[in-house]
């Protein structure tokens, strides 16, 4: 078990999923880095939040679905702002 996480740079606080390492977490990530690029979020896999407190507070969600939506909120905030 890990979490994936997304971090917007300088911004407090990430979205986090819990999730499985291999293969389909590699092509998840891949696909999201494909789509929102690197500028703004960054994607990082942990093995525990509580280990990790420069990602609090954090937001968990339940979905890989839910996590796409959120993680291109947090790419899409930079050019509404």
């Amino acid at each position: 078990m890990c979490y994936l996480i997304a971090k917007k740079f300088n911004d407090m606080g990430c979205i986090a999923l819990q999730t499985v390492h291999g293969r389909h977490l590699a092509d998840f990530k891949r696909t999201l880095i494909a789509e929102i690029g690197t500028e703004e979020v960054q994607l990082v896999t942990i093995s525990r939040p509580s280990a990790y407190g420069e990602y609090e507070p954090y937001r968990f969600v339940d979905t890989e679905q839910e996590f796409e939506q959120e993680v291109k909120k947090l790419s899409l905030s930079e050019v509404n702002q």
